[in-house]
């Protein structure tokens, strides 16, 4: 299995990041924890493993994606709401695990407005449109109850474990037995941001 990306060890006023090596087929978890500093260090952790901030002690071999949330104006939101047909665009892939498992809702269809969604049903949309551009990408369980969460986990797990891989960035500790690799984050001891100052690293 080819190495997609090498950790030697991220360094940071607020925490430690050890050593880790993702390769194809792999799912690794990085345990951040759940707390108020768990989305500043999400996306600053993101950005490295995507190659958006060069960091001296992590090597990307493949280029990874994020797994973004859906998004739209408050404007369009009232007025032109998405839907899942116009989000998913074409050619779509109705046999792909992902849509299957969506499209089980009787009440979720082509039609069904974006916002009318619930957390699992959007994350696995957004999984579904990342990994048909992609198979090596960086995601999180946001938003989902913690059955959702351990369907999408799988659901990913199964995606990549022919030629791709994934890094999950989680606020719970529910996935050590399903990871590859399982990696905690390591806060310092007595770290406070600066007070009114945005939270960095």
């Amino acid at each position: 299995m080819s190495i997609v990306l090498e950790n030697k060890g991220i360094k940071t006023a607020a925490f430690y990041v050890p050593p880790f090596v993702l390769r194809e087929g792999e799912v690794v978890v990085l345990f951040v924890y759940n707390g108020s500093y768990f989305y500043d260090a999400e996306m600053y952790l993101k950005n490295i493993f995507c190659g958006n901030i060069k960091h001296e002690n992590v090597t990307v071999h493949k280029k990874m994606t994020f797994v973004d949330f859906f998004r739209e104006s408050n404007f369009r939101a009232v007025f032109f709401p998405s839907t899942v047909n116009r989000y998913l665009k074409n050619p779509v892939d109705l046999t792909n695990p992902f849509l299957v498992k969506l499209f089980e809702d009787k009440y979720v269809t082509r039609k069904t407005k974006m916002n009318k969604l619930g957390g699992t049903q959007r994350k696995l949309l957004n999984l579904y449109v990342t990994l048909s551009k992609t198979k090596d990408i960086v995601f999180d369980l946001a938003g989902q109850d913690p059955r959702g969460a351990n369907l999408t986990f799988k659901m990913v797990k199964d995606a990549v474990k022919d030629g791709g891989s994934a890094i999950l960035l989680d606020n719970f500790s529910d996935m050590q037995e399903h990871a590859s690799k399982y990696i905690e984050l390591e806060w310092n001891e007595g770290y406070v941001p600066p007070p009114k100052a945005k939270f960095k690293f």
